[in-house]
């Protein structure tokens, strides 16, 4: 891993630079490609404060941490990072296990598909049951024509399956029946 450290409103010291490199190197073994890290140590008053940038491959992290003391700034900051790493790890094998064409293939699961229906049932489709007796299209047109609705439900008398008789924008008159 390629480090950098800088020191602000500090004294350049080299047993922090190693104490640096040495926390760094154990995060080599984690990451899947070389790395680059960036880290400014500086004092502002009492407060030590330890940041850092890592850049590896795709993955980007910035962290900052501040303590009374230098070296337990450092390892807190560390211990983000470590964090940091495993959750992006995570992440990515979580992605990267499951077979996509599974994935497609998978069937609904029957709560979703029991909530997608009520979510339907109760925003947006009034239900309604109705009761329809067997005649011919002829009867069924008198009774469209006689009410005020805009279609009509009836059992095709000759063929004694449901059917749907409607009024189109233009005044006439059209049949829904099933195939076959």
């Amino acid at each position: 891993m390629q480090t950098i450290v800088n020191f602000k409103k500090i004294d350049a010291s080299i047993p922090l630079k190693s104490y640096v490199q040495k926390k760094l190197d154990k995060f080599d073994k984690m990451l899947d490609s070389p790395a680059e890290a960036y880290i400014v140590l500086s004092v502002e008053k009492i407060r030590h404060i330890a940041e850092i940038t890592l850049t590896c491959d795709k993955l980007k992290i910035h962290a900052r941490e501040d303590s009374e003391n230098m070296y337990s700034s450092i390892d807190a900051l560390m211990d983000k990072i470590k964090i940091q790493i495993n959750k992006n790890k995570e992440k990515t094998r979580r992605y990267m296990s499951g077979n996509k064409q599974s994935i497609k293939n998978k069937p609904l699961q029957p709560d979703f598909i029991q909530t997608v229906s009520e979510n339907l049932i109760t925003d947006q489709i009034i239900i309604e049951t109705i009761d329809y007796k067997p005649m011919d299209i002829e009867d069924a047109a008198i009774e469209l024509n006689s009410g005020k609705q805009s279609f009509f439900v009836f059992n095709n008398a000759r063929t004694q399956q449901v059917n749907v008789l409607y009024k189109h924008n233009n005044g006439k008159l059209g049949l829904i029946q099933p195939r076959g």
